[in-house]
């Protein structure tokens, strides 16, 4: 078998260890209760311009990370996320506290999360990618989006899920947290980092969780579309790349802004602000995805986002195009997934990036070919 041209990083950056990309320093910014003040945002939107630049990508973390950030900038960004109250005690606190909340939480939902956070700081020392999902709201919204470990609406309560299985535990609100730790120390202890290749669902194959898993999760709701709400706007991008000039509109437009991991932001009892590139309707680009691509990340073997924007009007489905095998911008499997090689893509279904299929070069991924190998 012929050796991947990628290598995996196995973390995320962060704001204390940014990662290198093609354009200079990637460097995410975590916000506490997945939410910026209109302050924040707006102090934000300067330091992209002054300290990178002035790209903001929305994450599948729901995070922001700003790109073009340089060795002598990334210093005086800092000090600025520091003043912002965005910055965690050290790399190791920041690179575990991976955790997604519902847009549509209450207040001890947040209060929960911070809960959460302490106790992340304190615990064991879990993989980069290992995550959680605090999805307690009215409706199931986190069902597809990765976590590790979930406290989620039951059919009767609340309950906590580990990924891969499909029931989980009764637990209260004040037992929430205590016993996601215990399921996170459980991991650990048992060799989920290197046995479960630092993943939960792959770690429970093997082993039977400590706990019974017959509390049934509440359904799973409807995939969200962005628009003017009865409770606020919720406002998307195109492959969730926004300007400062655009963090600044919705700094104006809301006291409060919502991260959420679907390329998407949250705000709660807004009207829709007038951003020139956002998304605000049914589009096709909400169902493609696509990394970088080159040359932003030095390890994409092909433009990625042109040949997206393209081909969307004309994908029934799920689309990902990826820059190379690792399927950084999607994940998991796509209904279809164009995966860059040295010689062009490869088109394969119902698969993840890197997967065998048609082999096809650059020039010959047409309109009029895309629609027949579909």
């Amino acid at each position: 078998m012929q050796a991947p041209e990628f290598k995996v990083q196995g973390w995320c950056p962060g704001a204390l260890r940014p990662m290198e990309s093609g354009d200079g320093l990637v460097v995410r910014i975590r916000p506490r209760r997945a939410s910026f003040s209109a302050d924040q945002l707006r102090a934000i939107a300067e330091a992209a311009r002054t300290h990178g630049n002035g790209v903001i990508e929305l994450t599948a973390r729901a995070n922001l990370q700003l790109r073009g950030v340089t060795a002598s900038s990334h210093g005086p960004l800092l000090q600025v996320l520091e003043r912002l109250g965005l910055l965690d005690q050290d790399p190791a606190v920041e690179g575990r506290r991976n955790v997604v909340l519902s847009p549509w939480r209450s207040t001890a939902d947040a209060d929960l999360a911070e809960e959460l956070y302490r106790a992340i700081a304190e615990g064991p020392d879990l993989p980069g990618k290992f995550g959680f999902a605090l999805d307690m709201g009215e409706r199931r919204v986190l069902a597809d989006t990765p976590a590790d470990i979930r406290l989620e609406r039951g059919a009767k309560g609340l309950i906590l899920r580990a990924d891969g299985v499909s029931g989980g535990m009764d637990v209260t609100r004040e037992t929430a947290v205590t016993e996601a730790m215990r399921l996170a120390r459980w991991f650990v202890e048992t060799g989920g980092v290197t046995e479960g290749r630092g993943r939960m669902a792959a770690h429970v194959k093997r082993l039977a969780l400590p706990f019974d898993t017959g509390a049934i999760p509440a359904p799973k709701a409807a995939d969200p579309l962005p628009g003017q709400r009865e409770d606020g706007a919720l406002i998307a991008f195109e492959f969730g790349i926004l300007r400062a000039e655009a963090l600044v509109a919705l700094a104006q437009a809301a006291p409060e802004i919502r991260m959420t991991p679907w390329r998407m932001v949250f705000l709660p009892g807004a009207k829709m602000p007038d951003i020139a590139e956002a998304i605000i309707g049914p589009d096709p680009r909400l169902k493609v995805y696509a990394c970088t691509g080159a040359p932003g990340c030095p390890q994409a073997l092909q433009e990625t986002r042109n040949l997206a924007r393209r081909l969307a009007p004309l994908t029934p489905g799920v689309l990902h195009v990826s820059g190379c095998g690792k399927g950084c911008a999607h994940p998991g499997a796509a209904d279809f997934v164009l995966s860059a090689t040295r010689q062009g893509f490869v088109l394969a279904r119902g698969a993840r990036a890197g997967a065998e299929g048609l082999h096809l070069k650059p020039a010959e991924i047409t309109e009029e070919t895309f629609s027949k190998a579909m």
